[in-house]
């Protein structure tokens, strides 16, 4: 149980100290990500007004069709594609990239790919 807490307590100063510098604007919002051992969600967050511009998950209806198990690297891929095109039609074309406490690597690379990819600058 110690382990688990202080476990927990290293990723919340992890995710401070990622988020401190970062600020989602009108112009350049930010785009959290959560990831879990089955599914990833992704949010694109204006955080003067607090408000969710743009989000997708492997845990919606029309994709999870096309996602199938959201806990790899493919279905990041295929994620990172939808919220750019999303972002896109919502006249998003720059992003904030908010890794939260993980890594910058496997899945949650693949997102920032997949942005890339498919037009949005990260």
């Amino acid at each position: 149980m110690e382990h688990q807490k202080a476990r927990r307590q290293q990723q919340v100063r992890r995710q401070f100290r990622v988020r401190k510098k970062l600020t989602g604007t009108p112009e350049r919002p930010r785009l959290s990500i959560r990831r879990s051992l089955n599914h990833i969600y992704c949010q694109v967050i204006d955080d003067s007004s607090g408000r969710t511009l743009v989000s997708a998950s492997s845990l919606d209806k029309d994709l999870r069709s096309q996602v199938g198990y959201g806990g790899n690297a493919g279905a990041a891929t295929a994620i990172g594609k939808i919220v750019a095109e999303r972002a896109k039609a919502a006249g998003i074309t720059a992003v904030c990239f908010d890794r939260g406490c993980r890594k910058f690597h496997g899945r949650v690379a693949a997102v920032a790919d997949a942005l890339r990819e498919n037009g949005v600058h990260v």
